[in-house]
């Protein structure tokens, strides 16, 4: 089965040439091109996309919005942000805003078309180190749970080691999930050792 893509770009020369690169693609489907946002919903409507690929800025649109609207009303959508401006604050916002992804249009379409199988995958691709964590910081108490985690501490264990109950370490342990947007203990471990949190 084909991953379906849509893609939105009010800038069609750009558009139709990324629509011909990912066509190459065996395993990529581009069901229909948008330049005009008005239109999006009912192309999600009618083709119902995996996902969806769409510049950052367009003349009367803000992608960031979209990007919002489509993960509160579309779940089953996904969003790739495409950007011909790198800027660590178009990334943070696309993060924040619920995108999978982030992909300038230098990139090559070899990373785009992965960026897409990616984010169909569930997984986000930001440039980690690009992420501003200072908006979600952990706590002490989370540095220092995140800490036992890599220890391979059970929860009973630090419980006991930190003085909280058993239900404190596992709100605190959903929380660095959150903030890390990690799926698993091991995960939100191997970020928090890419981003110096801990060592």
């Amino acid at each position: 089965m084909k991953i379906k893509v849509l893609l939105v770009d009010d800038h069609l020369l750009v558009m139709h040439g990324i629509q011909k690169l990912l066509e190459n693609e065996i395993d990529l489907e581009v069901v229909n091109t948008v330049c005009d946002p008005a239109l999006l919903e009912t192309e999600i409507k009618k083709h119902n996309p995996n996902v969806i690929v769409m510049d950052i800025r367009m003349k009367n649109d803000n992608g960031i919005e979209w990007v919002r609207k489509i993960s509160k009303t579309y779940p089953t959508c996904k969003v790739v942000i495409l950007s011909g401006y790198n800027y660590d604050e178009y990334i943070q916002a696309a993060y924040e805003a619920g995108a999978y992804a982030f992909v300038t249009k230098e990139s090559s379409v070899f990373e785009l078309a992965n960026a897409i199988r990616q984010t169909y995958l569930g997984v986000k691709s930001f440039p980690i180190d690009r992420l501003d964590y200072c908006n979600s910081p952990l706590t002490k108490t989370e540095l220092d749970i995140l800490q036992l985690i890599s220890e391979d501490k059970t929860n009973a264990e630090i419980s006991e080691l930190l003085h909280i109950s058993r239900r404190t370490v596992e709100h605190h342990v959903s929380s660095i999930l959150r903030k890390l947007d990690a799926d698993s203990r091991v995960g939100a471990v191997v970020k928090a050792i890419k981003l110096g949190l801990i060592g």
